[in-house]
């Protein structure tokens, strides 16, 4: 005898469908970081960032299967471990979501105070200036704060082709280099704003992400529970919501019978 509504377990089955949806796509986006990072040479340092998504696509994939089979089997035992997932899941992703949210406004001062320790950039160890020419080259702008920052030695990466002067993203500027005067076309633009730019939109769509992830976990946890509710109470009716009586039809107070009884005759006397 089935003792779950036919209608909520088809309910709870799409959405660990989904549920496992979703952990395919981290899944599928960590396979497709560390090719991307195999080929170009740069797995240093990020081994741990994919291990960290393997392991959650992994996890909610688990997950969604166990709410499945608890639910197909109307196992108690699996759907209490899910429920439980649910709510662990639920808070660590709301707080996550509240300290992103709360900390994204000290990205920007942060941020800035770090890149200042670098400048001048032309004194800068070789690293930093090879990530500063890197970024300079994908970002089309020049210098951190701007392209003082490399006092006299402007590099080749700050300086504009033809057709980028002709698109108005470049500047003239002149100065001196040892003893001769030099002009260049380079980039308007500094590189920081564009780096804060990029890095409050990613902070963003993660913030997005994580309260979608968890709005989705309270919701398995609502569903979950009304299932646990029906196992333990298989034989408990349905509360049927009814119309009060205020705003029911009332009937009238005089109704006319459709078979009224027949007029009362008179018999004439016997004598």
């Amino acid at each position: 005898m089935n003792q779950v509504n036919t209608c909520l377990k088809r309910i709870f089955t799409i959405f660990n469908i989904f549920f496992a949806i979703v952990g395919g796509t981290i899944i599928g986006l960590a396979l497709l970081s560390q090719v991307y990072t195999n080929i170009n040479g740069n797995l240093e340092g990020r081994t741990t960032s994919l291990l960290l998504l393997y392991i959650v696509g992994g996890i909610t994939m688990i997950i969604a299967i166990l709410g499945a089979y608890g639910a197909h089997k109307e196992n108690r035992g699996c759907m209490i471990a899910f429920l439980v997932c649910m709510v662990i899941g639920s808070l660590m992703l709301l707080r996550a979501g509240i300290v992103l949210s709360t900390n994204r406004s000290q990205l920007e001062p942060t941020l800035k105070e770090k890149l200042e320790l670098l400048v001048p950039l032309n004194q800068a160890t070789q690293e930093a200036q090879d990530m500063a020419n890197n970024l300079q080259k994908l970002a089309q702008c020049c210098g951190l704060f701007s392209y003082e920052d490399w006092r006299t030695d402007i590099p080749d990466s700050c300086v504009c082709n033809d057709e980028e002067v002709m698109e108005d993203l470049c500047h003239t500027v002149t100065y001196r280099s040892i003893m001769l005067t030099e002009t260049k076309n380079i980039y308007t633009e500094p590189c920081f704003p564009i780096i804060i730019h990029y890095l409050l939109l990613i902070i963003d769509i993660m913030v997005g992400i994580i309260f979608s992830l968890a709005t989705l976990a309270l919701l398995g946890l609502a569903l979950s529970s009304l299932i646990i509710h029906q196992m333990r109470h298989p034989n408990r009716a349905t509360v049927v919501l009814s119309v009060p009586a205020i705003f029911a039809p009332s009937m009238p107070k005089y109704q006319e019978l459709q078979n009224p009884p027949p007029k009362y005759q008179e018999s004439p006397p016997h004598y």
